[in-house]
C-alpha cells in the first residue's frame, strides 16, 4: 500500500474512533521504524511529564563568601540575597529530569546584603549585571527521590545542573533536602565553586583585607505542581 494511502487510512480510522493501538499499528506501516520509535517516545514523555513551577513567594537565592574587613579581627560571611527568581522543573514518566523544559533564572542585579557598597560592587564590577543580567540554572538530574513522589516527609536530595554565571556555564552539584506536603515541594540546596571556575577575578578593594576563593550559592525553593 503506498504511503499516502496509508496516511489516509490512519486519518479515517482516527475519525471513526478506532483505538490508539489500532491507529499506531497502521501508522507503523506508513513511516520508517526509527521514526515510529521516536514518535512513540516523544508521546510517552509528554503524557507522563510531571511539572513543578516556583510559587510567587517563599523562594530565595543567596551567595556566601568568607571575608575579612579592614578594622575587624575576625572573618565573617558576606551574604547577599535576592527573591527575584522564576523557573520550573519537569520530569518524564520515569522520573528523569527533562533539561529542555527545566530552568531557573535569577535576576543578577537584585542581590542585597548588609552593605550598600558591597552590593554596588557585586552588581556592577563583579557580576556586571548590565551585561549579564541573569544567573541561570538548568537541572539535568536529581537523586534521592523517585516517582511517585512522596505525599509527606522530608528527604535528602542531590541535583546536578548546568549553572551560568557572568556568561560562563559549568556543571554543578547541589546538595540539600526536600519536604513533600499537600502537592508542594519545599526545601533548600547549595553548591560551591571558585572565582576561577567562573572566570571571575577575586575582589580587590581597599576595605577588604582578604576574600576567600570559594563562593557558596544557596537556593530556597517552594514548588507547586502544575501537572
Amino acid at each position: 500500500m503506498p504511503r499516502i494511502v496509508r496516511l489516509v487510512v490512519i486519518a479515517v480510522m482516527s475519525g471513526l474512533g478506532c483505538s490508539r493501538s489500532e491507529v499506531q499499528t497502521a501508522y507503523a506501516g506508513s513511516v520508517p521504524s526509527a521514526n515510529v520509535a521516536a514518535a512513540q517516545t516523544a508521546s510517552s514523555t509528554a503524557q507522563g511529564a510531571l511539572r513543578f513551577v516556583l510559587s510567587p513567594t517563599g523562594n530565595a537565592v543567596r551567595y556566601r563568601v568568607r571575608e575579612r574587613l579592614m578594622g575587624h579581627d575576625l572573618d565573617n560571611d558576606a551574604i547577599g540575597e535576592t527573591k527575584a527568581l522564576t523557573g520550573a522543573i519537569e520530569f518524564d514518566s520515569k522520573g528523569k529530569v527533562i533539561p529542555l523544559s527545566s530552568k531557573f533564572v535569577v535576576d543578577a542585579g537584585t542581590f542585597v546584603s548588609d552593605k550598600d557598597r558591597r552590593d554596588g560592587f557585586v552588581r556592577g564590577r563583579l557580576l556586571e549585571a548590565d551585561t549579564y543580567p541573569s544567573i541561570v540554572l538548568v537541572p539535568t538530574g536529581i537523586s534521592g527521590v523517585s516517582l511517585p513522589l512522596p505525599t509527606s516527609g522530608t528527604l535528602p536530595i542531590e541535583m546536578t545542573g548546568n549553572l551560568t554565571v557572568h556568561g560562563v556555564t559549568r556543571p554543578t552539584v547541589w546538595k540539600g533536602s526536600a519536604k513533600f506536603q499537600d502537592g508542594k515541594v519545599t526545601g533548600s540546596a547549595a553548591t560551591a565553586f571558585t572565582f576561577d571556575d567562573i572566570q571571575m577575578e577575586q575582589p580587590r578593594v581597599p576595605v577588604l583585607l582578604s576574600v576567600a576563593d570559594t563562593i557558596r550559592l544557596e537556593i530556597d525553593f517552594d514548588l507547586i505542581r502544575q501537572r
